[in-house]
């Protein structure tokens, strides 16, 4: 049953979207940045109506402020920029930008599985050549995962440079190519 009452803490959602980090963290230094500068400048102001001797000096340091706070919302504005450049990130749905990095994504989950695929049948392979077991042969190109050769290369699958055979090594040894 409902009394009519509203719930103490009620979720709204929010209009835009949280700064990136190194962009929010230039943004509160431009403000604090700002702030002193003003401060100092209404100090700066009363003391030349008071007429103190510290009124110069500190229209000169509110001047070096100013230049300060300008160039700390110039940062704000570069940090911003560059950090839209590096992540991509483009307001729009239909970003180009987030089409690349999903297909990107999705390459280095193929790539990944692949790596994984082979060293599993490494694996096999090398367990079953101790026990002594032959594995029932598959060729490479229908698996997949034919090795990738040179444009130049005629050899076959052992041969090293210009044609030779490519010296096998094995647990311990040195290659001779």
């Amino acid at each position: 049953m409902s009394t009519g009452r509203r719930e103490l803490w009620v979720e709204e959602p929010v209009g835009r979207r949280r700064l990136p980090d190194p962009v929010r963290t230039a943004a509160v230094r431009a403000w604090l940045i700002a702030a002193l500068t003003l401060i100092q400048a209404v100090v700066a102001y009363l003391f030349t109506l008071a007429g103190s001797w510290l009124a110069f000096p500190l229209v000169l340091s509110t001047i070096a402020g100013t230049v300060v706070a300008t160039w700390s919302v110039l940062d704000v504005w570069v940090t911003r920029q560059v950090w839209k450049q590096r992540n991509g990130v483009v307001s729009e749905p239909s970003s180009t930008a987030r089409q690349l990095r999903r297909e990107r994504r999705v390459a280095r989950r193929a790539a990944r599985e692949a790596g994984r695929i082979r060293k599993q049948r490494a694996r096999a392979a090398r367990r079953s050549a101790r026990r002594g077991k032959a594995l029932p042969e598959t060729a490479p190109e229908a698996a997949g995962d034919a090795p990738a050769r040179a444009p130049g290369d005629l050899g076959g699958a052992g041969a090293g440079r210009q044609g030779a055979p490519a010296a096998r090594t094995g647990r311990g040894e040195l290659s001779r190519a």
